[in-house]
């Protein structure tokens, strides 16, 4: 397959810097959590429901995204929802009630959702063109950004620079490079009046989805809750508490610098199931030691761990036979992001009752699941021959 209006490196790079501005705008939100939590005066209950709208704006727009890059190609959508995606960061961090919190969290939702289909179907046309896995290095850039965004975040909190100015600062970085890397990515993906519009998770999809449902529960939980649980369970300070979602970009995005390679030497089942029990035993060994040291290194193994689950899930749905790429990938991604969606405010419930770190072991289960069904994910068609190796 060729690339149109571009080669297909320079198409690479520009993937490659999408993702990277996908994770650093993420996770700048992400120190932003216990900061808005406390300013608020809301409880981990009414943050977790919070987090539920940011999750549904996802899980809402990720079908849309996928219809609208199966008959307009990937290249305009992954454009259009970048830059919104850049501009709705101050949305949620600067919320000044729950009522805004929530529509801010729906709308940045939304456009990270739209903007997570859009690239992956982009990241699939240069795999494809270039004849080898190349998926989990997209993903790598992500975990980069996310590293650099919550870790920078973390030490512009820890600093007291205001969530304004932070802001003020990522916004325009971001944006330059959305805006830069737009200019050569993949045009002619798109099929016109003749694409499908939704795809029902059912078959190879469904199982897809179902695994890729249980990873992102995990996500999710690291995303939404490590800052919450280092500060407030374990009671460190705002910069420690960044470290716990920074161990685990960091450690994810080790795992998938090495994820092409892994992914043509070990095969489908066995990285699902070795990676998915890694995760399992470094989260329950820093949930039982309970010390802000062990829960960092716990939080690092699970992102090793989960590192190259969800590549290696969604290049598979992008390849179901009969199902335009950028329509099974959506169909994927709104099945495995429901993780998203019932996941972290599930946690947030369940920390009422009984407590954050016991909530926590939602996710050993979760990911135990994972490993126990990584088998299932062999029904997904194999890795085309040309790109082993």
């Amino acid at each position: 397959m060729s690339l149109p209006e571009t080669n297909p490196e320079r198409a690479r790079r520009a993937v490659l810097s999408i993702f990277l501005v996908n994770g650093i705008v993420l996770s700048s939100w992400v120190p932003h959590i216990p900061v808005v939590k406390e300013r608020l005066g809301i409880g981990e209950g009414v943050l977790g429901l919070a987090l539920l709208v940011m999750a549904a704006g996802a899980i809402i727009a990720m079908p849309v995204s996928g219809a609208l890059t199966a008959r307009f190609g990937s290249r305009a959508v992954t454009r259009i929802s970048a830059i919104g995606f850049c501009v709705t960061l101050p949305l949620p961090v600067l919320a000044p009630s729950l009522a805004a919190l929530a529509a801010g969290l729906f709308l940045f939702g939304a456009l990270n959702g739209a903007m997570d289909v859009a690239m992956n179907s982009q990241g699939l046309e240069v795999e494809k063109a270039l004849k080898r896995p190349v998926m989990s290095s997209f993903h790598a850039l992500f975990s980069i950004g996310g590293l650099l965004g919550s870790g920078l975040g973390g030490l512009a909190l820890s600093a007291a620079v205001l969530p304004w100015q932070h802001v003020a600062l990522v916004i325009p970085l971001a944006l330059s490079g959305a805006v830069y890397a737009g200019r050569s990515l993949v045009a002619g993906d798109g099929a016109g009046g003749s694409a499908p519009t939704f795809v029902r998770p059912k078959g190879a999809v469904a199982v897809l989805g179902l695994l890729a449902f249980f990873v992102l529960v995990g996500e999710g939980a690291m995303a939404d809750w490590t800052a919450v649980y280092l500060r407030d369970s374990l009671g460190t300070g705002p910069g420690i508490a960044a470290a716990g979602f920074a161990s685990f970009s960091g450690m994810m995005a080790l795992g998938r610098l090495l994820g092409d390679r892994l992914v043509a030497r070990l095969g489908t089942t066995a990285l699902i199931r070795g990676s998915a029990s890694l995760a399992v035993s470094g989260l329950a060994g820093g949930l039982l030691l309970s010390h802000p040291l062990a829960a960092v290194i716990g939080f690092g193994l699970v992102g090793l761990g989960l590192s190259n689950l969800i590549p290696v899930l969604f290049s598979a749905g992008g390849r179901v036979p009969g199902v335009h790429p950028g329509a099974g990938i959506a169909a994927v991604a709104t099945a495995g992001y429901a993780g998203f969606l019932i996941g972290p405010p599930l946690i947030g419930l369940a920390a009422e009752l009984v407590g954050l770190a016991v909530a926590l072991w939602l996710v050993v289960v979760a990911l135990a699941l994972v490993a126990a069904a990584a088998r299932a994910a062999d029904i997904a068609p194999d890795q085309p021959s040309s790109s082993r190796g």
